[in-house]
């Protein structure tokens, strides 16, 4: 199976801080992670590090932390003939501090204007389009290319181009913010009600698509046999959230590659965000497939000694 990845791609310099600054105040940083980063660019590198044939369609800057990002990518075999680089910005970067008394993370973005995907052209077809809506034109000239495609959507940001492109998807893996944003309601996970209102109004929008909306630390919902289902998220001590939902989405996607039906393709996703959320940064913190494999054997699926990575068909 042949997937296509389009979306955005940062440069990501992570630091430990023992609480959340003071202003006017001078502090010492100890460590620092650095790394490539970005939606559709870190669900890439977890599908490369896998095994999945994955092709990155994304622009970088003409700077030293755009080739560092390519190099990243080439160590998981993942195809950068379709990196692109602009010579009049830089790529873009995010500053994020990471508070070691409660593992939350504050993000400074520093985004560079950069201009839009240009190669249309592919030398390849893909079995699977995955985009984090971040160049519209780029997303739909695939789907018109490769109408057989099945394709992904990570929904993070409620903006109009994200809400059109969803109409388009087979799946639709939201944020919280997105599904309250584009359906006008409010969740409350002290209300079961709001959670299953907020999740019919989006599927009644979306009819075409199988749609799961994130719930950070709360898991995930979504629909399993004609039921509206919460999967809790993993109890773990997180030292770092940078990433996970990028590695939800990584992971559902090997899923549905693998042959999983949907409630396996959500459980693998949360178990490999949950194990990443223990680590540093985003690439750092990507489990690697055999642990995540094992935790669903040992944990969701006990009298199953070995799981197998499936039948590598995807379905919707």
């Amino acid at each position: 199976m042949k997937v296509l990845c389009i979306g955005h791609t940062s440069y990501d310099i992570s630091s430990v801080v023992e609480e959340y600054p003071k202003e006017n105040v001078k502090y010492r940083l100890n460590n620092k992670v650095e790394c490539g980063g970005g939606p559709a660019a870190n669900a890439a590198y977890l599908l490369g590090k896998w095994g999945v044939e994955t092709t990155l369609a994304t622009v970088v800057g003409s700077d030293d932390y755009a080739e560092r990002i390519k190099k990243e990518f080439q160590s998981v075999n993942v195809n950068t003939n379709y990196i692109e680089t602009t010579y009049e910005k830089s790529t873009s970067l995010s500053f994020i501090l990471i508070n070691k008394s409660n593992g939350s993370r504050t993000v400074f973005n520093l985004p560079s204007d950069l201009s839009a995907i240009k190669k249309f052209q592919y030398d390849f077809t893909p079995d699977i389009i995955y985009t984090d809506g971040h160049d519209y034109t780029a997303v739909q000239n695939a789907i018109s290319k490769f109408p057989k495609a099945l394709r992904i959507i990570d929904a993070g940001r409620p903006i109009q181009e994200i809400a059109e492109l969803c109409k388009y998807m087979h799946y639709v893996i939201c944020s919280k913010e997105f599904a309250e944003k584009i359906t006008g309601s409010t969740i409350k996970y002290d209300s079961p009600q709001s959670l299953v209102d907020t999740y019919t109004k989006l599927q009644n929008k979306y009819p075409s698509a199988k749609i799961v909306i994130t719930l950070e630390e709360h898991g995930a919902m979504y629909v399993y046999n004609n039921q509206i289902k919460i999967m809790p998220g993993l109890k773990v001590e997180a030292q770092d959230t940078t990433g996970a939902g990028d590695i939800f989405h990584g992971a559902f996607t090997y899923g549905l590659i693998s042959g999983f039906d949907l409630e396996k393709c959500v459980t693998i996703a949360n178990i490999a965000a949950g194990l990443s959320v223990t680590k540093i940064g985003s690439k750092p913190s990507m489990p690697v497939l055999s642990d995540v494999l094992d935790y669903y054997a040992k944990t969701v699926n006990p009298s199953n000694k070995e799981a197998s990575p499936g039948s590598n068909n995807a379905h919707n």
